[in-house]
């Protein structure tokens, strides 16, 4: 790790996207994604559907999970949240 590195990880500055294992939320759940299972065009305009201020995942793991549950399945083809999150991977990895 150099210096850099490690002083940006000491201040907290160090972004999710620098780590090469974690996928972006915008590139997961990309707009062929949404447009297929929801009337929504990206996952920006599903979040604010649900006045949900999200931007990493842990922003999504620290949401109500039975209102985003319920959000999920009011808003797309999909019952829950796990499912959701389990079919964009499997898509995004089998591209991959």
């Amino acid at each position: 790790m150099s210096f850099d590195d490690l002083l940006k990880e000491l201040q907290g500055q160090k972004s999710v996207e620098e780590d090469p294992n974690v996928v972006s939320l915008d590139v997961l759940f990309n707009e062929s994604f949404m447009r297929q299972h929801s009337s929504s065009k990206s996952f920006e305009e599903f979040l604010e559907k649900g006045n949900f201020q999200v931007s990493t995942r842990e922003d999504i793991d620290n949401l109500p999970e039975e209102l985003f549950d319920r959000h999920v399945a009011r808003e797309t083809d999909f019952p829950n949240w796990a499912s959701m999150l389990d079919t964009a991977t499997s898509a995004h990895t089998g591209r991959a």
